[in-house]
């Protein structure tokens, strides 16, 4: 690596803050975007915009010293079974062919064990004529009736207060804002609002002035704005003033729908029969819900919720609004398009999209379609990057990694609060965050969807370092961790990452690959003073290594995780020159430091989750023996981004793996190559990694003419119907549209059914079971031992059984005294024990619908 000496790094990072104040002084000089600051700043991008499109049409392509042979026409980075670095012939992994057979073997013969019995199950309660509480109006038709004896009704110069039949009031839907508010929506497609004037009337718009909060402090409702204002009658007529009136909410007809995205999924959802059993549904244990706070704020276009709904949630950037969508550079760097139409809600024409990365993602009718399609796990990881956020020109919150975690955990209580509103009340939303494996089995069986909290980011802690002279100095300690680890975990998370996309003080990082990796690893030198040590590695399999760097730049169309490349293209004149590395294969020689050991040592005490993910090589080889040493099982690798030494000892720890979803085609082959890795000592079980909002590509679509298409309507998990879903105007299609959203992914499953061919109802069957799997393993991780059937060493005698186990005791109990069961179905749970002749016996344990044990035989 070339060395740059101290004075040359203080220059560069000098010249790097000046540009980068520079030109955050000329994108803010334009606050109010009014009509000639409009002018300026689109002509200003469109210059940007066509400099940038100019230079991509005459960069060339080329590959560094040793690249091997490669299309680039696959998405490799996307379907790779590794992103950080995975180079070689599929055959050369750990495990011998022998093994790879066996395992596979067993994965089939654990699709052959009995399903748990599901039942359908509803959510929301059964509407009355009356509603019985302030949150249960939510979605519904009323009419309002004052306390006076008098109907709401509609005139033509507004509303009035009239002696009628409940069949000539006003109908109002009520659309929930959060817990208890609500819009009140009438016929017109107008609002009740306080209005100019300072009285009662009807509004065009939404506004903090519709925005009602509903409360009943005896048997009528009340309708108050804050600050003292309350809905009341004064002198006969509707109007706004200090002492609230009554009303009665009566249920009718002819109410104007909402505007809202459709969800498109016919028949209820499924739950268990206990909530005990065994669950079954998908999981995603990498996917970023709460995005739309990080980087500041500003680079990420939309929300997953708004108080107002879909038209005020599913909007573009509005520097990308601006100027017509020809100066979104982050998106045109991403998406390889030049430009796009920046109207979002309802049109819909250019995003979402696969490709189309800045733009939201996880809209909570998305997500719920997801959930009903046959979700029931998710994993949202809080996420930043400080250094892209420094540089990133428009923002309105911190750059700090934990201030942007601690602002995005608040959000998720937020967001479930809001899904909550929508279902009639506090805990009845099907999106429940949860925090450990025994609540999310209950939420899971309930029929919701149980959300873990994790973390991904660069610079955990504060932990990053500096490079003075030759030393590292790192900006935390020990103390440090510990306390911010007791923070995070009081927060609720319960899944996490070390490193990102920079070195820091807990680990090397693997890097990224192509122009990313040069861009990356730029800032890696602003953020630390050193760029990354890589050195070229002869992996004894070709594959484990880190990310290739490249000595030229060049924009890949299908490069993943291209963030940095996008704001390098556009902010190029920020970061620094990198060094120029030998011939790939590349590894850093950066690996785990004494920090990130005790961090690792932490999760494990805090019984969370750890993810090796982004780690270089030497970093997670380090990280999994100590894993291994401690024997704890709670490990994953969450979107691919580990190497394939590590995936077999993940499966061999009793961890879970959840490759990169991408394109389906690719999946299936990861799927495929997984089942080679399966241990047959723990219940297997698949997942994916969407990384949406992450500024990772989704699916392609494989085109609507392959003879293997996906059809409209499929019968989905637990046995729904899904139908082309609609939002707005647009219709999506998985053959035609790819994941353009969370809520295709119930159609991304059909279409591994369908790539599958013959094998379609074993990946689906393995999918289903994925949500088990992950629940399973984060069992083990709260020191809960394996199932004693398929660890013939962990059998017991059965007098031993019977005296650990009695009458009372709860399942997790029961588990800490004599394992995990083998089967959970219903409320009985079957254990392996051995007779006085050392024999294999099978003991089930019945429990009673408390959770409770009644009984042993």
């Amino acid at each position: 690596m070339r060395r740059t000496d101290p004075r040359a790094r203080r220059q560069l990072i000098c010249a790097a803050v000046a540009s980068g104040a520079l030109l955050v002084g000329a994108l803010q000089s334009m606050p109010s975007f009014g009509h000639r600051e409009r002018t300026l700043r689109a002509e200003y991008d469109a210059q940007r915009a066509s400099a940038l499109r100019a230079a991509l049409e005459s960069l060339p392509h080329v590959d560094p010293p040793g690249t091997p042979p490669h299309s680039h026409d696959d998405p490799a980075t996307k379907n790779a079974v590794s992103r950080a670095g995975e180079a070689g012939a599929d055959t050369q992994d750990p495990t011998t062919a022998d093994e790879r057979r066996a395992n596979a073997a067993y994965a089939a013969a654990q699709r052959r064990l009995p399903d748990p019995q599901l039942t359908r199950v509803s959510l929301m309660g059964k509407r009355t004529v009356l509603p019985q509480t302030r949150y249960a109006m939510a979605g519904g038709c009323y009419a309002m009736h004052s306390v006076t004896g008098r109907y709401v009704t509609r005139t033509s110069s507004g509303l009035a207060l009239r002696n009628v039949r409940r069949a000539k009031a006003a109908p109002f839907y009520f659309k929930a804002t959060d817990l208890g508010s609500y819009l009140v929506y009438g016929a017109k497609r107008d609002f009740l609002a306080r209005v100019a004037g300072g009285g009662a009337g009807l509004a065009a718009s939404p506004s903090p002035e519709a925005d009602w909060t509903v409360r009943r402090p005896g048997r009528h409702f009340t309708f108050s704005l804050g600050g003292g204002r309350h809905l009341r009658i004064t002198d006969g007529r509707l109007d706004v003033g200090t002492a609230p009136t009554g009303f009665r909410l009566e249920r009718v007809t002819g109410c104007a729908a909402y505007p809202e995205s459709g969800i498109d999924i016919t028949g209820k959802p499924h739950g268990g029969v206990s909530s005990i059993q065994e669950v079954r549904g998908f999981v995603d244990a990498h996917t970023h819900g709460m995005a739309f706070e990080f980087l500041g704020g500003e680079a990420h276009c939309g929300k997953p919720w708004d108080r107002y709904g879909a038209p005020y949630a599913l909007v573009d950037c509005e520097d990308h609004r601006v100027t017509g969508g020809n100066g979104s550079l982050l998106e045109t760097v991403l998406s390889g398009e030049p430009s796009h139409d920046p109207v979002g809600w309802p049109t819909f024409r250019d995003w979402p999209a696969p490709d189309s990365l800045t733009h939201e993602g996880t809209y909570y009718r998305w997500m719920e379609r997801a959930w009903r399609g046959g979700q029931r796990l998710f994993v949202n990881l809080l996420v930043e990057n400080n250094k892209l956020c420094e540089i990133y020109p428009l923002k309105r919150n911190s750059c700090d990694d934990m201030d942007s975690i601690r602002l995005q955990a608040r959000q998720m209580r937020k967001f479930q609060d809001y899904i909550d509103a929508q279902y009639g009340g506090p805990g009845k939303g099907f999106y429940r965050i949860v925090t450990d494996p025994f609540q999310a089995r209950k939420v899971i069986n309930s029929g919701r969807m149980a959300v873990v909290m994790g973390i991904e980011t660069s610079i955990p802690f504060g932990c990053t370092f500096k490079q003075v002279g030759t030393q590292d100095v790192a900006a935390c300690s020990a103390a440090e961790i510990d306390r911010q680890l007791d923070e995070v975990h009081q927060m609720g998370v319960r899944q996490m990452e070390l490193v990102n996309k920079f070195d820091n003080a807990l680990a090397g990082v693997a890097g990224d690959a192509g122009t990313t990796g040069v861009i990356v690893n730029a800032a890696n030198f602003l953020e630390t003073g050193t760029f990354w040590n890589m050195r070229h590695c002869e992996p004894a399999d070709g594959e484990s290594h880190d990310n290739a760097q490249y000595a030229v730049p060049e924009i890949d169309a299908q490069q993943q995780d291209a963030l940095f490349g996008a704001i390098g293209q556009v902010f190029g004149g920020i970061l620094p020159a990198v060094p120029v590395y030998g011939p790939p294969a590349h590894c850093n020689a950066r690996g785990l430091t004494t920090l990130g050991e005790h961090t690792i040592s932490g999760l494990a005490k805090r019984r969370m989750i750890f993810d090796p993910d982004h780690l270089s090589v030497k970093a997670r080889k380090a990280a999994v023996d100590q894993i291994d040493r401690m024997n704890y099982p709670g490990i994953i690798s969450s979107h691919s981004w580990s190497t394939p030494d590590t995936y077999p000892r993940i499966y061999k720890l009793g961890g879970f793996i959840t490759p990169y979803a991408g394109d389906s085609t690719g999946f299936v082959g990861k799927w495929r190559r997984h089942l080679g890795w399966a241990d047959k000592r723990y219940y297997f079980g698949f997942g994916f990694g969407a990384d949406i909002n992450g500024l990772g590509a989704q699916g392609a679509p494989r085109g609507a003419t392959v003879a293997n298409k996906v059809r409209y309507p499929f019968r989905g998990l637990g046995g729904v119907s899904v139908k082309r879903q609609r939002a707005g105007e647009r219709v999506f299609d998985i053959n035609r549209d790819g994941v353009a959203q969370y809520g295709l992914y119930p159609d991304w499953v059909e279409d591994l059914r369908k790539v599958a061919g013959r094998q379609g109802s074993a990946i689906v069957d393995d999918m289903s079971r994925g949500a088990e799997a992950y629940l399973q393993m984060w069992e083990r991780a709260q020191g809960i031992r394996p199932d004693s059937c398929r660890n013939p060493g962990l059998r017991m005698s059965m007098s031993r059984v019977k005296r650990l186990l009695r009458p009372g005791m709860t399942t997790r109990a029961v588990m800490r005294a004599v394992g995990q069961p083998y089967q959970r179905l219903g409320l009985d749970y079957r254990f392996c024990a051995t007779t006085a002749t050392k024999r294999k016996a099978v003991m089930t344990v019945r429990f009673n619908r408390a959770g409770r044990v009644v009984r042993l035989r």
